[in-house]
């Protein structure tokens, strides 16, 4: 079974670091791409950043270039959001999305609150 879950969702002021976990689990291919969405309220969701497993080509929305760092470490089938300098507009529901063979899998989902 295809699972992803995500970890080190919380709240912090504006200016403040997270740093958001996701772990793979449940297939052995290596050619698949994950990445990181959110979700505010009354808002769709947006993509956030991502990474080919394959070749470790990366993405970052506009919104979070300079901020944002995503990252992998292969050994542990885990990707990594590290996030400086949050602001308010930051706030949302982060999930963790793969997509592999051609259908997508998602996390649970973590919590970000970044408050004045």
């Amino acid at each position: 079974e295809v699972r992803l879950v995500e970890s080190g969702g919380g709240s912090v002021q504006a200016g403040g670091a997270l740093r958001l976990s996701c772990a793979a689990s449940g297939f052995t291919f290596d050619d698949y791409a994950i990445g990181w969405f959110r979700q505010a309220p009354g808002k769709e969701r947006e993509g956030v950043s991502c990474i080919n497993n394959s070749d470790g080509r990366t993405w970052l929305a506009n919104s979070v270039q300079g901020r944002f760092t995503i990252s992998r470490d292969i050994d542990k089938s885990t990707i990594y959001l590290r996030m400086n300098s949050l602001k308010l507009e930051d706030t949302g529901d982060y999930s963790c999305k793969a997509v592999l063979m051609g259908n997508q899998y998602w996390g649970q989902g973590t919590q970000v609150t970044v408050s004045s």
